[in-house]
């Protein structure tokens, strides 16, 4: 074997042990942020947004040409009650955290164990109160999914997770697939406390009977009297964290 074969030979063990120190140790398996894009996309995946919007198993939609555009015209447009459809729904977290001999990385967890109701009248949002079970959140890793039950968030003690509007919302009369922008002011429970808070929101009419809305919310863990968890392996944990939502809504 000549010299630079034995280089070469290095190089490639070199290469090949730093892409597996990679896969193994420093990559994150952190979902995406939510998106409204994702989010449509899975609520027709899953079925959520009626038969019409399934797509078939050869990935392709089925005609929905007959199917109302607006959602005037199915007669009432938004009004009324809409219920949370607990799959493709979820609600979680996301916060950056040290770990020992791997260095910073993203934890986020998320459980699809999520309730409420959004009220329409006429062209407003009147109602919004989401609830999530806290208990039910997983992430890449079991070990902090159990460590959260006594510690940081609490679960075992602080099960829910609860958003209640104190401020309708405007969102005039947008057709089916049009994006709609807002702010939702409400109260914020988490971990005991209560907060006012104001989250950007995006959300879309996929058709007449399923609204999916999309939000995400910088948070001070000290606000809400959590103590970021650390332990032999978890040197340190950011002191904001993001909580995400996406949500499907079936009429009532």
């Amino acid at each position: 074997m000549n010299r630079r074969t034995l280089i070469f030979g290095g190089l490639a063990v070199v290469i090949l042990g730093g892409f597996a120190f990679w896969y193994l140790v420093l990559r994150s398996d952190a979902p995406p942020p939510v998106s409204l894009e994702d989010a449509v996309a899975a609520v027709t995946t899953t079925g959520a947004a009626g038969d019409e919007a399934t797509t078939t198993t050869a990935g392709v939609a089925p005609d929905t040409s007959d199917a109302p555009t607006d959602p005037a015209a199915s007669g009432d447009g938004f009004s009324g009650s809409w219920e949370v459809v607990p799959e493709p729904s979820f609600v979680g977290y996301r916060v950056g955290e040290e770990l020992a001999g791997i260095g910073t990385t993203e934890a986020a967890g998320r459980t699809s164990e999520v309730f409420g109701e959004l009220v329409v009248d006429g062209t407003t949002i009147t109602v919004v109160d989401i609830e999530a079970d806290l208990r039910g959140l997983q992430s890449d890793s079991s070990t902090r999914d159990g460590a959260l039950r006594s510690r940081g968030l609490e679960t075992d003690t602080f099960p829910s997770a609860r958003f209640s509007l104190v401020e309708p919302i405007e969102i005039g009369e947008p057709a089916v697939g049009e994006t709609i922008t807002a702010t939702a002011t409400g109260d914020l429970t988490l971990h005991g406390v209560t907060n006012r808070v104001t989250i950007p929101i995006e959300g879309t009419l996929v058709d007449d009977n399923t609204i999916v809305v999309v939000a995400s919310l910088v948070i001070a863990l000290e606000d809400y009297d959590i103590e970021p968890p650390t332990g032999m392996r978890v040197l340190s944990i950011e002191d904001t964290g993001t909580i995400e939502m996406q949500l499907a809504f079936s009429r009532g």
